[in-house]
């Protein structure tokens, strides 16, 4: 049978065609096609699909086919390794669901705080629930949280939940849900951990492939013979040497994360560190400014960048050598997406040439090590991001919209349009990018100017 190649081929409930005219979806990629038939029969499925390849999009619409808005009670229930990619995934079906009234989707994750979200479920249960395996564990105990009516269960990126160490909090989830329900799983690897998930919780499961080299562009791999003294500097040079605009570099421990990201402020660059330890405020505002341009190098550890949608992403920096090929593979497929290409350059030293070996075993490559490029350690070598963020302590509880910023930029502040970049509106305050160059004079004036005829507290990050 021939893999439908359009959205429109498929007997979806009409409502879901508003979701992807919304997310400008026509065509569908590889794993969308081969594995849809089979989620909107119902079948179970799992699915072994690289990073930015679709799977959500994918998942999502199988789990609203089944929703019936109508009945107030959990129908579907996704997990995600990680808070971020919880809440990538959250986004992403909330605009699917776009032709859904009524539709209620809550998103439960550790970090952030739990009354609230016991509050949401006390007033009345959502339809759809992405979560971490950590909280959704902590709600099923304290009985908030009943998942006996769940039609859908996905595991997302189900190797890295593994990784992290969630097996148990799985399996007491899936033992709360029906044996009747559909079970999705989706992992970009399928070591014997995963298939042992998978025998013990899915029925008779379609399988589903599709290989990284499929549906991503070339990204060159290039590897750097450096002196554990040589790292920082060959670090700055490979940034000095790219022109692309973003850079994220990985590094193996938090701690590495926290001082290189400090090395390479010292020498100019705007460069942010992103990791488990920080809190919820912290991750979201050094993400607001890497996306909106006032940061140009993330330094991340595996944890914390897993599930990151970062668009037009030139450049991947492996600080250390990873400790597998599989994350190694997640690391560079952060590059070359939206058919773009994308270099990942990866630094060795002498103790680590071990570790890479493996990873040429493992991928069937050849490591070709070259000399790194030094840029000198000196204060001001590196290069300042175009943009700066400014925080609005007011957002929508407030009432607060991005035309209102701008208005207030463009009318008191007296700024071009030109000037002003990417807005992000939370509930109780927001973040405007504002050219570097006019950053103090748009600081000033709304410090001393009003937003929708009220005055708001605003500072410069």
């Amino acid at each position: 049978m021939t893999s439908p190649l359009e959205f429109t081929d498929l007997p979806l409930d009409p409502a879901l065609f508003a979701g992807l005219d919304a997310l400008g979806h026509v065509q569908m990629t590889p794993v969308q096609a081969q594995s849809l038939p089979a989620l909107i029969e119902g079948r179970d499925v799992i699915a072994q699909a690289p990073t930015g390849s679709g799977k959500t999009v994918a998942f999502g619409l199988g789990l609203l086919h089944r929703i019936d808005a109508s009945r107030i009670e959990v129908q579907a229930l996704v997990l995600c390794p990680t808070r971020e990619l919880a809440e990538q995934v959250a986004r992403q079906v909330r605009k699917l669901a776009t032709g859904v009234p009524n539709l209620k989707l809550l998103t439960l994750t550790g970090g952030v705080a739990l009354a609230p979200q016991l509050a949401s479920l006390d007033q009345h249960a959502p339809h759809v629930i992405v979560g971490t395996p950590g909280r959704v564990q902590e709600l099923l105990r304290k009985k908030a949280l009943k998942l006996r009516d769940v039609r859908v269960l996905v595991l997302d990126e189900a190797d890295r939940m593994l990784d992290m160490g969630f097996e148990e909090q799985i399996r007491e989830i899936v033992a709360a849900t029906p044996r009747t329900r559909q079970t999705l799983l989706f992992s970009a690897t399928f070591p014997d951990a995963i298939r042992a998930v998978a025998q013990a919780t899915m029925r008779e499961p379609v399988e589903v492939s599709v290989e990284a080299h499929v549906d991503q562009p070339a990204i060159e791999q290039r590897f750097v013979e450096v002196e554990p003294a040589q790292k920082t500097a060959a670090l700055a040079g490979a940034l000095l040497a790219h022109h692309d605009g973003r850079a994220v570099v990985f590094c193996n421990m938090r701690r590495d994360a926290d001082e290189v990201a400090s090395s390479l402020a010292h020498l100019g660059f705007d460069a942010l560190a992103l990791h488990g330890d920080l809190e919820q405020r912290d991750r979201e505002e050094v993400l607001v400014r890497f996306a909106n341009g006032s940061c140009d190098v993330l330094v991340a550890s595996d944890v914390a960048a897993r599930g990151l949608d970062i668009e037009d992403l030139g450049l991947v920096v492996n600080y250390d050598v990873p400790s597998d090929a599989d994350t190694y593979t997640h690391r560079i497929g952060r590059t070359g997406r939206a058919g773009r290409g994308g270099v990942a350059l990866t630094l060795c030293t002498g103790r680590e040439r071990s570790r890479l070996a493996a990873i040429e075993t493992a991928l069937g490559i050849e490591a070709v090590l070259r000399k790194p490029t030094l840029a000198p350690l000196r204060n001001g070598v590196g290069r300042h991001a175009a943009m700066r963020t400014l925080r609005i302590d007011g957002g929508r509880t407030d009432k607060l919209r991005p035309g209102d910023i701008v208005g207030a930029l463009t009318g008191e502040a007296g700024l071009p349009a030109t000037a002003i970049g990417k807005i992000d509106v939370f509930p109780t305050r927001s973040y405007v990018a504002v050219r570097r160059e006019d950053v103090a004079r748009a600081l000033s004036r709304l410090q001393e100017g009003r937003i929708k005829a009220k005055r708001f507290r605003v500072r410069r990050l």
